[in-house]
């Protein structure tokens, strides 16, 4: 209770201030009773005994605690230690229940089975070398960049759609009213394509190059490169940081490589594009080459540029985005055949990933083919070391391809590429985006017969397969009771020699004889004859399905279901569009056929009942739209012919 004097005021000076004085203002007696504890109750005794039992039970691993010891380091080899030990420390450890397998499961590679990881082994991502990309800084600095966004959105970027917005490409095909314009944006163009066209071409030569280098064998040597439509030069930058003194570079390492540590020795390119060879030569220029002899020419003369014969191994035919370029099939054919005539044992052709891309790439791979059937038929010329020729990648067979076919739907085989972009590509395209995927087409043709196949298979179990068949044999053992007597004084060594009964030995795989050295080489063999997948996968949770390139030169539908085994269906679900799938199929395979398509390309079905469209809906003709529509038409007719006539000229 209160009592009234609880504040009082006091004189200090000349003021008046208020303390609070507290005079025992709550009473002692209730103070008293809130802050004492309540009465215990008085429960009935059977009770009483019931929540004791309950606090023993939740006590009881409080009750004798674990005594902490120290670490000791004891002397002697480990065989003594562990007849030292005691039955009571030795008792509280489990045996596992599972078997251990070291392995480095953790990482996904390593859970691929040795076969699937060497043909899905790709550049995950091309980072340009720091030296490249300097190279062009330095040259954007000297050249200037008030005109560069807008030569590079009128050569490289599509015109907006409804949408708003343009899709960048890397086609090059700009033309001019007169020579004088053409010379006059000559310098221009050659900027907008070194920053725009340059890295995204050196991802897609980089990208071709590693995989041939995987799939050849260690002691192939290259140095010197031909490459017809050189641009800015792509090849040349690809070619050097690609085949450098030091073997097997990571990202990092290729992204430090410096050009004087190339093994090439030569370099020529073929460009009669005056603005792009221009770059070219000024980007080559400004980086210490160390021995490399880099040329530029506008034509190829088989007198000065073809090889000696036995030069041949050690020389790549380059064409990287130059078919597509040119405007007609002939000249397309020509750089083909030149390309074969300079005597370069392997002959690399890359082109755009669209329909033009694929088909010049795939009429070039049925020409080289076909001139190396003629070298063998030819009773001159058979007589030779080297003769014929065969496709390397990405093709599993020397067969027509099968998405080459007149009248069917229009399918492509190309493969992508994903590259980060340098900061001096981002601001010609205006984006922050710090990255793209490049679509390319290409074929690698070798010459010399196809090696020929083997039935070995190796390479085809890996962790994942390696702990489904431990964990299937641990299994299939029979359960028996552990029966263990012991006394106060007896040993785990006693023990573990009495009691525990022996173990089968580990598994023998048929690749495990094999070294590593041994295994790339047998895995290089059978990589000829394995189907490369083609389109993206189709992921479901019970199979998967890969439509692949197969070497019948049919394209086959690949079921993997779960029920085929832990690794087949691990692998075929890491795989990725372009990989070479290792595994046989547990199903046959299905054939793919391409549907023919009517004359128009009209749909099915589109005359048959009622239109769609209603009468009244149907927008009045015009004659300024009848005018368009027959000047696209003429335009079609005249691509339809030079097509047509491009196929003719192929087979001449």
């Amino acid at each position: 209770m209160l009592r009234k004097s609880f504040l009082t005021p006091q004189r200090i000076g000349n003021r008046i201030s208020l303390r609070y004085i507290f005079y025992g203002a709550l009473s002692t007696t209730g103070a008293r009773r809130y802050a004492s504890p309540k009465p215990t109750l008085n429960l009935d005794p059977s009770y009483q005994a019931l929540l004791n039992d309950i606090n023993i039970a939740l006590n009881s691993n409080k009750a004798n605690p674990p005594v902490h010891r120290e670490l000791e380091i004891i002397e002697g080899s480990s065989s003594q230690v562990t007849q030292e030990l005691s039955v009571q420390d030795w008792l509280p450890m489990q045996m596992p229940l599972e078997p251990t397998i070291e392995d480095d499961s953790d990482d996904p590679e390593h859970r691929k089975s040795p076969a699937a990881l060497f043909g899905s082994k790709r550049i995950s991502m091309v980072v340009l070398p720091e030296q490249l990309k300097s190279t062009v800084d330095q040259l954007i600095f000297e050249e200037g960049t008030l005109a560069l966004r807008g030569d590079s959105t009128r050569l490289f970027k599509a015109p907006e759609d409804e949408s708003g917005g343009g899709q960048w490409d890397t086609e090059y095909d700009v033309k001019y009213s007169s020579r004088e314009q053409a010379m006059r944006h000559a310098i221009r163009d050659g900027m907008a394509f070194a920053t725009v066209a340059l890295p995204a071409h050196y991802s897609a030569i980089m990208s071709v190059l590693q995989h041939i280098k995987q799939r050849l064998e260690p002691s192939w040597e290259v140095n010197r490169i031909i490459d017809w439509g050189a641009g800015t030069g792509s090849g040349l930058w690809a070619s050097v940081y690609s085949f450098q003194h030091q073997s097997n570079l990571d990202s990092d390492a290729v992204q430090d490589a410096v050009i004087e540590k190339s093994k090439i020795l030569s370099y020529v390119g073929i460009e009669k594009r005056v603005g792009l060879a221009s770059i070219g030569k000024k980007l080559a220029a400004r980086v210490p080459t160390g021995s490399i002899d880099i040329s530029w020419k506008k034509s190829f003369n088989e007198q000065q540029h073809k090889v000696l014969r036995e030069e041949g191994p050690a020389t790549i035919a380059l064409s990287a985005f130059a078919l597509t370029s040119l405007s007609t099939a002939t000249a397309q054919k020509k750089i083909v055949q030149e390309m074969w005539d300079s005597g370069a044992h392997t002959i690399v052709i890359i082109d755009h990933n669209t329909e033009k891309g694929f088909h010049a790439v795939a009429q070039a791979r049925e020409y080289l083919l076909r001139l190396g059937n003629e070298e063998v038929e030819d009773p001159a010329i058979a007589k030779l070391d080297v003769v014929g020729s065969h496709v390397l990648a990405p093709c599993p067979h020397d067969r027509p391809c099968p998405l080459l076919r007149p009248g069917g739907v229009t399918l492509t085989c190309g493969f992508s590429q994903r590259l980060q972009r340098p900061p001096f590509m981002r601001h010609s395209k205006q984006t922050r985006v710090g990255h793209e995927d490049i679509g390319y087409s290409y074929t690698v043709i070798r010459r010399g017969p196809r090696p020929t196949l083997v039935n070995t298979s190796v390479g085809r179990v890996g962790a994942v397969g390696k702990r489904a068949m431990e964990m299937a044999r641990f299994a299939n053992e029979e359960m028996r009771e552990l029966k263990v007597e012991l006394d106060a004084n007896d040993t785990v060594n006693n023990i573990l020699t009495a009691e525990i009964p022996e173990t089968e030995g580990t598994i023998t795989l048929q690749d495990d004889e094999l070294g590593d050295s041994d295994l790339q080489v047998a895995l290089r063999r059978e990589a000829y004859e394995w189907p490369r997948v083609v389109f993206r996968p189709i992921k479901n949770p019970g199979h998967i399905i890969l439509d692949s390139c197969t070497k019948e030169g049919q394209l086959m539908r690949i079921t993997i279901p779960k029920s085929q085994g832990k690794q087949p269906f691990y692998d075929a679900r890491k795989s990725n569009w372009g990989d070479l799938f290792p595994h046989a199929p547990k199903n046959a395979p299905v054939e793919r056929h391409q549907p023919r398509i009517r004359k128009g390309n009209r749909g099915s079905g589109a005359d048959i009942g009622k239109r769609k469209d209603s009468f009244k809906a149907r927008q009045k003709q015009s004659y300024g739209e009848i005018a368009l529509s027959v000047r696209e038409r003429k335009k079609q007719s005249k691509q339809q012919f030079a097509r047509t006539r491009g196929d003719k000229v192929w087979q001449d």
